[in-house]
């Protein structure tokens, strides 16, 4: 029978990944007889959730397994989970759910609305009720909100893959010894990776920085192209294991809901279409905030000081330009705030000035004798009626277009310009060896 294993919020800011236990429950469930039918799915959910700890990251494993085995394998998930969560973090309240056969309509709205709005524990405990084969709930019992979404998330529409590398457990907690050129070297020879050098600093993106045992993770378009990138990649410490993950990652898959002005409340990822209203401002660290109204209000739209060049593409709006902005809503006293993840110039505003006309005799430059006075030729004094001041047109260094920041101010699941174009959907038919390490 078809068993869906979802696992979360086993991490804290200290250490831990909710990857690494489902990366060795792999093997142990492999042991079993378990086929997987797919490669572990990493989804992550919305990243302005409140309670996450890191990446807000969620695992759900699908396999086939005999029934007989199915108690067998739920003690040896709820086992994996004690024995890797960091349960002394307050922030951190794991869940494991269980559901068998077809994943139903229910459950993947459940993951849409946990990407894309807060969502409460109440919902997610409802519909484990009704559909599903079980859970485990530790402390508060949050986790099991992102374990459901986990298990409803079957990416069968867009989606890409990352392999993840795992540190032996006596090297985590220090500097990660990865090769910046070999890295690079995929960068350029590799074109189905992305975000694994920023374009901007030739800052290797791929080593997390924190104590958790992630070595690297390189995201890419196929699983092919990521196992070719690890081959290429070369470390100065020992791999204790790899797997390749289907994900969410790189898709926007947060960004699909669009709001009035109005509508819009805090923590939810949200697209507003609107007019850039007054110049912009840059407040105390270097961030840059500008302002829209749609005719039902209106918003502060920032970009803050990490995100290098974009802040200068958002320095060159000016009022009456139409625009499309995507991003978190933020509270703060004044109000809210939409922090910028993606900015679609749609219309630009055509300003003009008043400008002098050349002098119609000689062509000479014109000046004004003062108020009320008309202008005459600087160089033959022509003061002929016709000469007014024209209206000109001021060229814009802004073109109409989608504009990012770069990788490395990017969230897990924000697209970068190199997957436009390549979006993808439906699920393989089972993972293409080698897709884990033995």
């Amino acid at each position: 029978m078809l068993l869906h294993i979802g696992i979360d919020d086993t991490d804290s800011p200290k250490g831990g990944c909710t990857t690494y236990i489902g990366m060795l429950l792999v093997g142990q469930l492999e042991a079993l007889g378990c086929r997987f039918i797919d490669y572990p799915n990493l989804l992550r959910l919305n990243p302005n959730a409140p309670w996450k700890t890191r990446g807000n990251g969620s695992v759900c494993l699908r396999v086939e397994i005999y029934e007989d085995s199915e108690a067998e394998i739920k003690r040896l998930v709820v086992e994996a989970v004690e024995a890797g969560a960091e349960f002394e973090c307050e922030n951190t309240n794991p869940g494991v759910v269980f559901h068998i056969g077809e994943v139903p309509r229910e459950l993947k709205v459940f993951h849409d609305e946990v990407v894309q709005t807060i969502v409460h524990l109440e919902d997610a405990e409802r519909l484990i009720t009704e559909h599903c084969a079980g859970a485990v709930g530790w402390k508060n019992r949050r986790g099991i909100i992102g374990a459901l979404a986990a298990i409803g998330g079957t990416l069968e529409g867009d989606h890409t893959y990352e392999l993840l590398t795992y540190r032996v457990r006596g090297n985590r907690g220090s500097n990660r010894l990865v090769d910046a050129d070999s890295v690079r070297r995929v960068e350029t020879s590799i074109p189905e990776t992305f975000n694994s050098v920023d374009p901007e600093t030739g800052q290797v993106l791929i080593a997390p920085r924190g104590p958790d045992p992630v070595l690297y993770g390189v995201r890419g378009e196929t699983p092919e192209s990521v196992f070719r990138a690890m081959k290429m990649i070369e470390v100065g410490e020992p791999v204790e294991s790899w797997c390749i993950f289907r994900t969410n990652q790189g898709t926007d898959a947060h960004l699909n809901r669009s709001y009035s002005i109005s509508e819009l409340k805090p923590r939810i990822p949200s697209v507003v279409t609107g007019f850039v209203e007054g110049r912009f401002k840059v407040i105390e660290g270097g961030h840059v905030i500008f302002t829209i109204c749609d005719g039902s209000g209106r918003i502060d739209c920032a970009a803050y000081e990490p995100s290098g060049g974009f802040r200068e593409t958002v320095s060159r709006l000016r009022e009456g330009d139409e625009v499309r902005v995507a991003g978190g809503v933020r509270e703060l006293e004044k109000g809210l705030t939409l922090n910028l993840e993606r900015l679609e110039v749609l219309s630009l505003a055509i300003p003009h000035r008043l400008v002098n006309p050349r002098c119609p005799s000689c062509n000479g430059s014109t000046e004004s004798m003062g108020r009320g006075q008309g202008l005459r030729c600087k160089r033959c004094g022509y003061r002929g009626a016709e000469m007014v001041r024209i209206s000109e047109e001021i060229q814009r260094d802004l073109n109409v277009g989608v504009y990012l920041p770069p990788p490395r101010a990017e969230r897990h699941l924000t697209k970068p310009f190199t997957r436009y174009g390549k979006e993808k959907s439906g699920a393989p038919s089972a993972p293409v060896k080698p897709w884990h390490s033995d």
